[in-house]
């Protein structure tokens, strides 16, 4: 076992309260030291203690290579004239009908959140009348991130607020005189950012999960003045203005905390009173709410999701009058995004589709759904064009697109006839092969993944191949630039990225498939595409390895105790045994839904799908990663599935990253962790 014991570096994430929660990190890590080597040299000789992140060898990383520019927080103007978006860290204006525009920095100390594209998850930062753009950053005298506003007009941002605390998700009133936005007061960690910060460790007498309030605030632009409209106690996640500007339709939770997102309804608060009234509790996750342009209905995305961070389901109206509400394209075979109205009964969506990305619009009277453009490509946030912006004209829009052989740019134009207006990453290239779409049956299922072809591909050799699991499950393998798969493709590997039962992109019955099924159908899913690939390339049967993270990690420590297939797995931030897992995360209330039962009330369909309940069967050689400060899927999963193969003799290793949540943040160590992958599956499949 390694647990690396690095330094901390600053991380601009961890502004709230940095030095309380490192310091409760080193006395985690001393308490972890304390407490398990004498454990471990019960079972092995003493583990490897560094005090540093070692160095690893990157003789098949292009550590040399340009970087890749993130790209985020894109929003095109009502009247479609101008685009903005951010770049590190910095705030871009672009004119759209002059031919020899040039990007026009307008601001900077931009909020990104860490996993790279900008905090404002939305469009509308710009304000109705085209002339002014608010975004949330460093302006004036400020210590901290505010709204800020900049002009088309250029000249430097103006500070709007002044506020302790986080900040998010501004949008202007229907008319211009009033900004709303969602306000944390200086909370332990800032909101969103829940899966990359490490979670605080509990002390004391503990009655609540790290919950606190996000509210919803107004401010007027002329004086400035904040005032804060929904009540206390409550977490405010998404909100959008009515058209007379008087309520805004929000989702919220009843009692503050992440983990409560999972029970999130759709209210109506008024504006001035603050006044916060229910109208919706949907029985699903909902995110996104919309008010139509005749104030009759609200649209949102609905549906069986797996976190907030990749919220994607079916579309929903609720009627506001009655409080009815319906599914308006039930038999839609694709998962909706992002949501915006073209007329008052018309809606555009932003999609995934039998793995690809689209645009569609549905005619919310008749559930006519218009395929408008599907492609292999995808905005940087993960898929799906959550970095999408359309004008008041519903057609001209901006976007950053990606694919498996073109980095990021932003594009503007017509839907499906967008050109490309950004040139920052125009000199890097793949270094990897070719990647193609693959289909295959399995059970009543039509299956879709993509399959990496390795560097330098020769027909004539043979290759060991990798199958990369996704996490969720209610996502999937997108087509985008560069990440794991193309790491290993270009080391050499033939890389499957399968989309099984569970994943979006097929509907909310195919996202629903492996409820009470966890680890049974999905497996089955991605076995028949293994063997889609042994019969049409040549992959070595002998030389075939397994990776994943989050759920992908506990699919790699589902697969080795279910099949002797894998001659090599490392399992990263996995799931071992989901009993003591909802006792032990953060955000135990997703995984009810997958199951369809608390643990509490019905132990026996959780440990049904547990790896421990199986372990003496694991044969394979597994490298297990996890990250200290993981409250998704806390690093004691990954001690118990690593303790009990060093019993049972199977070839093990794991790496425990301090001051990493879920998702890892530091440079040093997310180069570690793809040296480490890379090494291991050499070691056993080459």
């Amino acid at each position: 076992m390694h647990i690396l014991l690095s330094g901390s570096p600053k991380n601009p994430a961890t502004t709230w309260k940095q030095g309380r929660s490192a310091r409760r990190h080193r006395l985690f890590l001393e308490l972890l030291a304390v407490s398990f080597l004498p454990l471990c040299a019960c079972i092995e000789a003493a583990p490897v203690w560094a005090r540093e992140t070692p160095k690893p060898s990157m003789s098949q990383m292009k550590d040399s290579a340009p970087t890749v520019h993130g790209l985020g927080g894109i929003a095109i103007s009502p009247d479609g004239r101008h685009v903005a978006w951010a770049s590190d860290s910095d705030m871009f204006v672009m004119d759209l009908t002059l031919a020899s525009s040039q990007p026009q920095k307008v601001g900077e100390g931009v909020v990104l959140n860490p996993l790279g594209f900008s905090a404002r998850m939305n469009d509308g930062v710009w304000s109705p009348n085209s002339r002014q753009l608010v975004f949330v950053g460093t302006c004036g005298d400020a210590p901290q991130p505010q709204l800020c506003l900049a002009s088309t007009r250029g000249g430097a941002s103006r500070q709007l607020t002044k506020l302790a605390g986080a900040l998010a998700e501004p949008r202007w009133s229907p008319d211009g005189k009033t900004l709303g936005f969602l306000f944390a007061e200086n909370p332990p960690f800032p909101p969103g950012t829940y899966s990359v910060i490490p979670t605080p460790i509990a002390a004391g007498g503990v009655t609540r999960e790290f919950e606190f309030d996000q509210r919803l605030a107004v401010v007027d632009v002329a004086s400035g003045r904040v005032r804060i409209v929904s009540p206390p106690g409550r977490y405010v996640y998404e909100y959008d203005w009515s058209p007379d500007g008087r309520e805004v339709a929000a989702t919220i939770a009843q009692i503050p905390g992440n983990n409560s997102w999972y029970g999130t309804q759709l209210y109506i608060v008024n504006v001035d009173s603050g006044e916060a009234k229910p109208i919706l509790k949907p029985g699903m996750q909902i995110q996104v709410p919309r008010w139509s342009p005749d104030a009759k209905h609200i649209a949102f995305i609905g549906g069986l999701m797996s976190g907030r961070s990749i919220a994607i389901g079916d579309v929903y109206v609720v009627t506001v009058e009655s409080g009815r509400f319906e599914n308006v394209a039930p038999q839609m075979k694709a998962s909706a995004r992002r949501i915006a109205w073209v007329s008052s009964d018309r809606l555009l969506f932003t999609e995934f589709v039998h793995g690809q990305s689209g645009l569609a619009e549905v005619d919310i009277t008749q559930g006519e759904v218009n395929q408008l453009w599907t492609g292999t490509a995808f905005t940087s946030e993960g898929g799906g064009f959550a970095n999408f912006s359309v004008a008041n004209d519903g057609r001209t829009s901006a976007l950053d697109l990606q694919s498996f052989q073109r980095p990021p740019e932003i594009w503007a134009g017509p839907i499906g006839a967008w050109k490309q207006i950004t040139h920052y990453n125009d000199e890097i290239h793949p270094t990897w092969g070719k990647v193609e779409s693959v289909e295959w049956r399995s059970d009543e299922w039509n299956i879709q993944g993509w399959l990496y072809y390795p560097r330098d591909y020769d027909s004539h050799a043979r290759y060991p191949m990798i199958v990369n699991v996704h996490g969720g499950p209610a996502y999937l393998n997108p087509a985008i630039w560069g990440g794991e798969p193309s790491e290993l493709a270009g080391a050499g590997y033939f890389v499957l990225c399968p989309n099984p039962r569970g994943s979006v992109g097929e509907g909310e019955a195919f996202v629903k498939a492996n409820i009470r099924d966890i680890g049974y159908g999905d497996l089955r899913d991605i076995l028949a595409g293994v063997d889609k690939v042994l019969g049409s390339l040549p992959v070595d049967r002998n030389r075939i390895g397994i990776y994943g993270w989050s759920y992908g990690g506990y699919m790699t420590m589902w697969a080795v105790t279910q099949t002797n297939l894998f001659r090599a797995a490392v399992a990263g931030a996995g799931i071992s045994d989901w009993l003591s897992y909802v006792g032990q995360c953060d955000y135990p209330r997703w995984v009810e839904g997958h199951f369809a039962a608390s643990v509490y009330e019905d132990p026996l369909i959780y440990a049904r799908s547990s790896p421990m309940n199986y372990i003496k069967n694991v044969k394979t050689p597994t490298l297990i990663l996890a990250g200290a400060g993981d409250g998704v899927c806390p690093a004691p999963q990954s001690f118990e599935f690593w303790r009990a193969l060093r019993s049972l003799g199977v070839k093990t290793d794991l790496v425990v990253y301090p001051d990493e949540g879920h998702v890892f943040t530091k440079p040093d160590h997310i180069r570690n962790v793809t040296q480490r992958r890379i090494d291991w599956f050499n070691q056993f499949l080459k």
